[in-house]
């Protein structure tokens, strides 16, 4: 079954016990969050406010790479209104470092910064101004170091270390000390069928630094409490991550940190690290007091980790019928001071590097650097997106080699269900890669000249420039460009991946009610609509309470990878089920003399009663609760993953792949170098759409984040001193709604037999080929090869 945005199917799908109660799965049910947003009545985690409450201020570096001589915080101790001023040295306990998967960041610089912006004191004060007045007159005396910019000064042989004393768990099989992690992946003999390709093609492709931008600057309040603890609310996208780092920091057992998710402004993996979390918790426990932290934008663009920058070295080989032969290529991703997910994006990037398509030989590999470039770790498409940047351009390099239709060449490769990964998995879900090119293929293209009306004139709207009144339609050409991506779901590589979700029914005011608690962060891409769909669906009740997200219960895992639905929708599915069979369990003990059919195992319960698997009613829910309550947690996992092999790359390291197309028609001014695109069109693979109305804003959101890549957005780095120069919203350009176009969503629902009713992660998989599809088609109107991220007027003018 298919839906499109102009025919959303709207039938309940069923869940395990048929439920067919109002509001269920496969209904466009509407956010619970959504009309507050949208008035401003929302409540983020930067409007908290506690009495006698402190703002903390951060001292960040102005320099990039060098040695701390002194910190002289006298001055700023003598401000009116400050009540603490800490460094390293004044950091609680011994453990003073923390990271994702291997703890090399400081909490506060120690004896020397790795990078622009990175931490190196605090300050408490009544006042943020106070506060940041404050810090400025912390004197600090820095000797700069020489800097590690690029693969080629991150490599040499007498090149400066970034980290001078490296004893983690990767050192062992990376050929440098400024190497994160490095992940080939061998498979058949990429020399041998070399020497059966009739044409061959190269690529070297540039993938500039991207910035979550997310609307919500890093923020929180952590308030002490009186038995040495302390409570955090904090916008992130993982509670119990953040936990196991920042409880050590503190010197207190996990349980004396209590978290609770405040409301996020987006996140796009941008959260996924620590950001404020230790050091406004470090100023509560120093003062007594409860003390918030509130980045504003310039230092949002600091405090958080970006998408690695890459190099890409592709070459692939064809025969003359369009038959891939090999694929070799080189992938160097730009990590910066701090390892992060470094290490994780790379195998994604590695694992991921051939596409969507049937290749047999190959040679792939793939590393992460440490330089003094700012940090970068998980961001939408984790690895992915950087690489269908450089493989879909070399499909077209072929295709136009060869003088075929470049989707006709895709789908003559394109992989299917049964396909054979270059690690050595098998796809053993559906893989409709050759359908979904079709199917964006075969829509209507938009009219051509939109600008022009009846009578003659111009729309300047509708032309590249827009509102700035550039061009009439002189010299402006029309490009149409294709691409397909592949992306992994979940965590990968062996990590124990799994949701917990509390599930709690019992009769309210009359009514049997449900309570779903998990730790699942909410950062707007809507599962807590899609629980409570859940929750109805399984346990046939109507009124659903979603508990506040924090660590009162087990992990929820990260809102990433687009496994929330898959994972947590998982655990609720599960524990429902359990909460189910204990309510039939009670039902049977109360009424089983009463009715055959309770000695059926097929009783489902619907819209707030005990049914039959043929619909007969045998009594209200409520009859079977009455003052009971039942209440279950429980843990759920996916399929198990396997480490890749770091001498071959050879492991089932993916649990579930999920695939997007995309067909992009621009009109660039060749004169000026203007682009405007004018339609990007998605077909995917969604598996179900349990909210069919929340899956195409998914789409549409990953589409006009890769547009926004593709022709505008990138965090600037100057090489020679290694600082961001474009730390605003003024200088680093995003897409808005004058420059987002027609984005008409096909979706197919091919359901995975191993997840909860079939879904498929689907926010991440748009992000990939939205991009790929823009350059195509800016290089079919204008026959320049572009193989860089962002493309420039300059690159387009020659100027």
């Amino acid at each position: 079954m298919a839906g499109t945005t102009t025919g959303i199917p709207t039938e309940v799908t069923q869940g395990t016990q048929g439920a067919r109660t109002k509001g269920g799965i496969g209904e466009s049910t509407l956010r619970p969050d959504g009309t507050l947003k949208v008035t401003g009545e929302f409540a983020y985690s930067s409007d908290m406010w506690h009495e006698e409450m402190l703002w903390g201020q951060t001292l960040r570096s102005t320099v990039a790479h060098a040695e701390i001589l002194s910190i002289d915080v006298s001055e700023a101790l003598t401000v009116p209104g400050v009540h603490a001023v800490m460094t390293y040295e004044d950091l609680p306990t011994p453990v003073k470092y923390y990271g994702m998967e291997f703890q090399d960041a400081p909490v506060l610089a120690h004896g020397k910064v790795r990078h622009h912006g990175e931490p190196v004191a605090l300050v408490a004060a009544d006042h943020p101004e106070t506060a940041r007045r404050a810090a400025a007159k912390i004197k600090i005396e820095y000797r700069e170091l020489p800097l590690v910019t690029d693969a080629a000064s991150a490599l040499a042989p007498d090149a400066v270390l970034v980290h001078e004393n490296r004893e983690d768990h990767h050192a062992g099989h990376v050929p440098h000390p400024n190497i994160v992690h490095r992940q080939p992946i061998l498979r058949g003999d990429a020399a041998a069928a070399r020497e059966r390709a009739d044409v061959i093609v190269t690529g070297e492709y540039t993938f500039g630094m991207q910035d979550q931008a997310f609307l919500g600057p890093e923020s929180g309040l952590a308030v002490p409490c009186e038995d040495g603890g302390v409570d955090l609310y904090v916008a992130t996208q993982w509670l119990h991550s953040d936990l196991k780092q920042i409880a050590p920091v503190l010197g207190l057992p996990e349980e004396k940190v209590r978290m609770t998710m405040a409301g996020v402004g987006g996140a796009f993996g941008g959260r996924e690290d620590i950001s404020m979390q230790i050091l406004a918790s470090v100023l509560a426990l120093r003062t007594g007091k409860p003390v918030k932290m509130v980045y504003n934008r310039f230092e949002s663009f600091f405090g958080h980790v970006h998408r690695h920058p890459a190099k890409l070295y592709y070459e692939h080989g064809a025969t003359r019928d369009g038959k891939l032969t090999h694929m070799k290529c080189k992938i160097v991703l730009d990590g910066g001071a701090y390892a992060s997910s470094t290490a994780s994006v790379v195998g994604n990037a590695a694992s991921l590097s051939v596409g969507p398509y049937v290749i047999d030989d190959v040679d792939i590999e793939a590393v992460g650097l440490y330089t003094n470039n700012p940090p970068c770790g998980a961001m939408r498409g984790f690895g992915a997106v950087q690489a269908c940047f450089a493989y879909e351009a070399q499909m077209d390099k072929l295709a136009a080699k060869l003088g075929m239709d470049p989707v006709e060449f895709r789908r003559l490769n394109a992989m299917e269900q049964g396909t054979i990964m270059p690690t050595g998995q098998v796809v053993e879900g559906a893989a409709p890669v050759a359908e979904l090119l079709r199917r964006v293929k075969a829509r209507p293209l938009p009219p051509e000249r939109q600008w022009e009306s009846a009578d003659g004139a111009a729309d300047v709207r509708a032309l590249p420039g827009g509102l700035s009144n550039t061009t009439h339609g002189e010299g402006v050409v029309r490009g149409v460009g294709y691409a397909v991506g592949i992306k992994n779901v979940g965590f990968s590589e062996g990590f124990d991946d799994y949701s917990t979700a509390k599930v709690r029914l019992e009769v309210v005011n009359g009514e049997a009610v449900a309570l779903v608690h998990t730790a699942m962060a909410e950062v707007g891409q809507g599962g807590i609509t899609i629980h409570a769909q859940i929750a109805r669906t399984e346990l046939g009740v109507q009124q659903v309470t979603i508990h506040p997200a924090d660590t009162q219960v087990g992990s929820a895992g990260s809102t990433s990878a687009g496994r929330q639905t898959y994972m947590t929708g998982g655990s609720i599915k599960n524990s429902c089920g359990l909460v189910r069979e204990k309510v039939l369990e009670i039902g049977r003990r109360k009424f089983g003399d009463r009715h055959a059919a309770w000695a059926d195992a097929e009783l489902l319960l619907e819209d707030g009663k005990v049914v039959t698997d043929g619909g007969e009613v045998l009594v209200a829910l409520v009859d079977v609760l009455e003052d009971e309550v039942v209440e279950i947690e429980a843990e759920w996992r996916h399929r198990p993953t396997e480490a890749f092999d770091l001498r071959t790359g050879q492991g089932n390291g993916h649990v579930q792949y999920s695939f997007a197309a995309h067909r992009a028609v621009v009109e660039v001014d060749t004169e000026l170098g203007l682009v405007k695109v004018v339609e990007l069109a998605t077909a995917q693979d969604v598996g179900k759409a349990l909210n069919p109305l929340s899956v195409v804003g998914q789409i549409q959101g990953g589409t006009v984040q890769g547009l926004g890549v593709a022709i505008m957005e990138e965090i600037i780095v100057d090489p020679k001193t290694a600082k961001v120069k474009n730390p605003s919203f003024t200088d680093y350009l995003l897409p808005t709604i004058l420059d987002t176009p027609t984005l008409p969503v096909d979706y197919l629902e091919m359901g995975d037999p191993h997840s909860p009713y079939g879904v498929r992660g689907i926010g991440e998989a748009p992000t990939l080929s939205s991009t790929p599809a823009v350059l195509a088609a800016i290089r079919a109107a204008t026959g320049l090869e572009l193989n860089k991220t962002p493309v420039r007027p300059e690159h387009l003018t020659g100027s």
